[in-house]
């Protein structure tokens, strides 16, 4: 097989049978083989941080490698499992968190000059649950400038590692990144607008937004307090599930976490989908999009009716509201979370991060009362459309571009002009985060899953959403899209 219970190896190691290197085998098997002992935690964690030493160093995608740690970690969990102490699927295996998330004692910069010594004194509560399930930490992910759009000149930019002239996505960029070029088991993501199901669908992963409340935000610093969720990225449904089930939960440090029972998500995973309904608005899934998307998503509905599920017209609430408001929340509680370094420091941060600050402090107040107001009658609206479905059926984020170099170390305005351009040049006419943005407004689940590769090669993906506290159906309907499909297992050849 691979190793010896123990031993360790500089090289990938591939399955005869099955092809697949190690590094890119799903949390599932990786599990198994820890397990049984096949492989050991301190093995598999070297042979992880020694590809991250020879790959990331053109991909970018981590900021801080904690490489003494993580082989002691390592080391711990080997001698419990000697000992007859599994902890789950999780035990001994090599994890990553997005830099937003606090380490203790280790730099969580948030992509910012502001906060480059900033060493925190605990770790947040997903970091400390990770632990608790067994995970291996193994280091910190490269992040957008506060979690937006634009990077800050004093940190690389992640490579998309299907294209090196792709865009690798917003702001969980690295976490997309490093979980596609097999660099990590699953990496935790945020997601404010869909940072985490952007760079799901610019690397071609699994990626989950939970409901609002469902996972803590304790330990990770905001971007936008009511608008802000923390979930995992991986490259199969079910390592999703596994990794969702071990970060969610209540915490007593976070008022705004669910005071609700996490139940097992993979009760029923293999229970298939026949007699589901799954929702869809053709309208809205399909016009202004990228005609081969559109294609891969018609192809997916035909899956889902093969496997028995019934496919029921909907209609999505009008968008215009949350499209022309969320930036101006957004801005508004980014301002309010930064005022102790902006305006202060205004000249150390990025020239889209600052603009962005600077137009969230001029928001009136009595803007933002209304604009609450209508986000709650929208939100109304949308969960009653999702809860008279099991899942509703769309497109995650458009599909992977070629941004210009340099463009995301611009400013806001330039970068809004020339997107504008590059999507208008592809014939696509709706905007990408009209898929996102209604799922932060309303907290409601939404999971990306690949569907499909375009004639170039470049991955595509669709997203199926949900009524609030929904992930478990969402798990079980993309694990059966995805085992008839099996697009999750084509990786980039790095």
């Amino acid at each position: 097989m691979f190793f010896p219970f123990g031993c360790s190896s500089n090289k990938d190691e591939t399955d005869a049978d099955t092809g697949v290197p190690l590094h890119y085998r799903t949390i599932v098997e990786i599990s198994k083989m820890i397990k049984s002992k096949e492989i050991s935690s301190v093995a598999l964690t070297q042979l992880m941080l020694d590809r991250i030493e020879k790959v990331d160093a053109s991909l970018h995608s981590f900021l801080t490698v904690m490489k003494k740690s993580a082989l002691a970690r390592a080391r711990e969990l080997d001698e419990e499992l000697e000992a007859g102490k599994y902890r789950g699927p999780l035990h001994g295996v090599p994890i990553a968190v997005k830099d937003l998330i606090y380490t203790k004692g280790v730099a969580t910069t948030g992509g910012m000059k502001v906060l480059n010594d900033f060493l925190p004194d605990f770790d947040a509560t997903v970091v400390r649950k990770l632990e608790e399930a067994g995970a291996v930490l193994v280091g910190k992910l490269n992040v957008t400038e506060g979690a937006m759009v634009g990077y800050h000149r004093d940190f690389e930019i992640p490579i998309n590692p299907w294209g090196e002239t792709l865009w690798s996505g917003v702001s969980s960029s690295g976490s997309g990144v490093a979980t596609a070029a097999g660099l990590c088991f699953g990496s935790l993501g945020t997601d404010t607008g869909g940072s985490i199901r952007f760079p799901s669908m610019a690397n071609g992963i699994v990626g989950l937004k939970p409901s609002y409340g469902r996972v803590s935000r304790h330990g990770v610093l905001p971007l936008a307090e009511s608008l802000d969720h923390i979930g995992p990225m991986t490259r199969s449904v079910e390592d999703a599930a596994i990794l969702f089930e071990a970060i969610a939960g209540e915490d007593p440090n976070d008022p705004t976490s669910l005071a609700i029972p996490v139940p097992d998500m993979r009760k029923d995973i293999d229970n298939g989908i026949a007699g589901l309904r799954i929702g869809f608005d053709r309208d809205y899934a399909l016009n202004g999009v990228d005609s081969g998307l559109a294609i891969a998503i018609e192809k997916a509905l035909e899956v889902l009716e093969e496997l028995g599920a019934e496919i029921v017209d909907i209609k999505v609430p009008d968008l215009t509201n949350v499209l022309e408001t969320w930036h101006v929340l957004c801005a508004a509680e980014a301002a309010k979370a930064h005022q102790a370094y902006y305006p202060s420091r205004a000249d150390d941060y990025g020239a889209y991060f600052r603009e962005f600050l600077e137009i969230g402090s001029q928001v009136d107040q009595s803007e933002i009362a209304d604009i609450r107001q209508m986000r709650e009658s929208f939100s109304t609206e949308f969960r009653k459309v999702l809860s008279e479905v099991d899942a509703m059926l769309s497109p995650a984020a458009g599909t992977p571009f070629a941004i210009p170099e340099g463009l995301q170390y611009g400013s806001l305005t330039q970068w809004e002009e020339v997107i504008s351009e590059i999507l208008k040049a592809s014939g696509i006419t709706k905007r990408p985060v009209s898929f996102t943005f209604p799922h932060n407004y309303a907290g409601t689940p939404a999971l990306v899953v690949p569907c499909g590769f375009s004639d170039e090669g470049l991955p595509y993906t669709m997203q199926l959403s949900g009524g609030f506290l929904e992930e478990a159906m969402l798990f079980r309907i993309g694990h059966a899209y995805e085992k008839a499909t099996s697009w999750n297992e084509q990786h980039p050849n790095i």
